[in-house]
Order: C-alpha cells, then structure tokens, then sequence
C-alpha cells in the first residue's frame, strides 16, 4: 500500500467516524473497539488506530487498553477545532452551532477590533482598508466566492492586529463561522449594503485610531449576526 492509499483509507474513517460522533449518532459513553473499526470500514489495525489517534486529539475519543474507546462528554471535546466545528456545522445542530460560534465572535471581535486600532502600525491598517476595498468591488459584483475569502482574510487581521494572541488564536475558528454561514445558504445571495457599510466603518476607525468607534462598529456586525440567526429557527427558548 502506497503512503497516498494510507491516507485515503485514513481520511475515510475519520470522516464517517467524525461526524457521527460530534453529531451525536455515537453519544458520549459510546464504546467501540478497534476490532470494530477494521471490520466496520474494511482497514488495518494501523489505519484504525491512527484515525482513533486524530480523534483523541480532538479530545472526541478515549482510548484505554482492554476497556475499548469510548466517546467523551460533550463539554471535554476541543470545541475550537476547525475540524470538529465543520463535522458540527454539517450535522442536525448546525444552527446551535452557529450561534454559539457568533455569540464567541460577538464578545471577541469588538474588543479586538478597539485594541487593532490602539495598537496596529500604520502598515497593516492599511492592509485592512485594502481588503474593505476588494470586499466593496467583491460584493458588488455578487462574487459571493471572492467575498467570502475577504471577508475571513479580513476578520483574521482584526484579530491579529489586536496584538493580543488569544483573539489570535481564535481566527480559524471565526473563519469556520463565515464559511459555514455561506456553505449553509445562511447569507443573502448579495452582501448587504449596511453590512458592507459597517466593514468600511471598522476599516476606517481602526486606520484613523478610532478604538471606540471601531469596537461600535464591530459589534453591530456580529450583533446583526445573531439576530438573523435567530431569525433562521427562533429564540433559543422556544425549541
């Protein structure tokens, strides 16, 4: 077997597995052996045991001699994951995961995009008012493709100009959430033109060294967010 066929075979465990775990169709305390997996998904032992490897980081799975690998609670698993946020997104919680992810985004992005402005060289706000500038050309055109990867690029440097390396770190995880807003048909076939207003007002706060304006600004994006989340399937409480 190739090093390529290896992969494939890994790959394909990983994503039947992954899913059905972080959908629930497998619930923590769910025991399965790697005996299983050989059969279930015709691989090696090897194959197996790397794909319950990839899972235990995720902290998904744990793996114990003679006892099995049993599925975790919930509330240990990697939640910042990209990975594990897609398999979510993909599954019957989608919505659920959405809003936890832009409430997340809603208490970071502000205050990141306020310390952007504080701290940022005169350089990267630049960079920043560059990418409003391909967003605006983006958007208008109904290049939704185009957008959304300005769109991420541009959320990443907030995060990044912020200086602080926790916001940072949370970049991939507010990438997941755009990508997924817009893989799920959860986003206008046009960029609105007050959302698009409100990407300018950032740009423009955090290059004239506006953090209260820039935080402002940022908030009424992920605030408008939220609401049409809860547009999509109703107020948490009555589900």
């Amino acid at each position: 077997m190739t090093d390529a066929d290896h992969r494939t075979l890994h790959n394909r465990v990983l994503a039947a597995l992954g899913p059905a775990i972080a959908t629930g169709e497998f619930a923590p305390g769910h025991v399965f052996t790697l005996e299983r997996l050989e059969r279930d998904y015709g691989v090696s032992r090897t194959v197996a045991r790397e794909a319950v490897r990839v899972l235990e980081s995720m902290r998904l799975v744990l793996s114990r001699p003679r006892t099995g690998v049993r599925v975790r609670p919930v509330e240990e698993w990697s939640v910042f994951d990209p990975q594990l946020i897609r398999w979510r997104l993909a599954g019957p919680g989608r919505t659920d995961q959405l809003r936890s992810l832009t409430e997340l985004r809603a208490a970071v992005e502000p205050p990141a995009a306020a310390a952007a402005a504080r701290w940022a060289s005169a350089e990267k706000r630049g960079r920043l008012l560059a990418i409003n500038d391909e967003m605006l050309a983006a958007g208008g055109a109904g290049d939704l493709e185009t957008f959304l990867e300005l769109d991420i690029e541009f959320h990443r440097l907030i995060l990044r100009l912020s200086g602080n390396e926790m916001f940072a770190g949370l970049s991939g995880v507010v990438a997941e959430v755009l990508a997924g807003r817009t893989a799920y048909h959860l986003m206008p076939h046009h960029p609105r033109a007050d959302a698009l207003r409100l990407h300018t007002h950032v740009a423009q706060a955090v290059y004239d060294g506006l953090p209260k304006v820039a935080e402002a600004a940022m908030r009424a994006i992920v605030d408008e967010v939220v609401e049409a989340l809860s547009r999509v399937d109703g107020p948490r409480n009555a589900r």
